[in-house]
């Protein structure tokens, strides 16, 4: 295995993982909701009077936060080792399977972790395995 080192930055991951979570603390606080992407984007796919104003913004500030740090520091080099096909089957899979598991990483694996859901634990173990398998299987069996 290989580490690179120079890539490796403990500090930023915890401050960026700090500020997930208190920022998924305020929502809930503040706003009485979860920070579940999935749900935030259903609910504007099946709108209710008066309930979408707070998901567009959400879904905008989202958006625009890469923009805005692109701003103060520089953004690192994105390379995908994929074809377009493969990334559009993962991208569907992992939509069925925030349907499937009633929600995404952020709202069990961020949220429902921190309010000691036990549906938000076997989801977020679910998706975590998952991800080893895929992982493993990709890498190793397939040529």
């Amino acid at each position: 295995m290989h580490i690179d080192w120079q890539s490796f930055t403990p500090f930023a991951a915890l401050a960026g993982g700090l500020l997930i979570g208190m920022a998924a603390l305020l929502f809930a606080v503040l706003g009485g909701r979860v920070a579940g992407i999935s749900g935030i984007l259903g609910g504007l796919l099946r709108p209710v009077k008066g309930d979408s104003s707070w998901r567009v913004a959400f879904l905008v500030g989202l958006i625009a936060s890469p923009f805005l740090y692109s701003a103060f520091a520089a953004v690192p080099a994105i390379h995908v080792e994929s074809s377009a096909g493969i990334l559009i089957l993962a991208g569907l899979l992992v939509g069925w399977g925030t349907r499937f598991g009633s929600g995404c990483t952020s709202g069990h694996g961020v949220c429902g972790l921190a309010r000691r859901s036990p549906r938000s634990l076997a989801a977020t173990a679910a998706f975590m395995a998952t991800g080893f398998l895929v992982v493993y299987f990709m890498r190793h069996l397939l040529p």
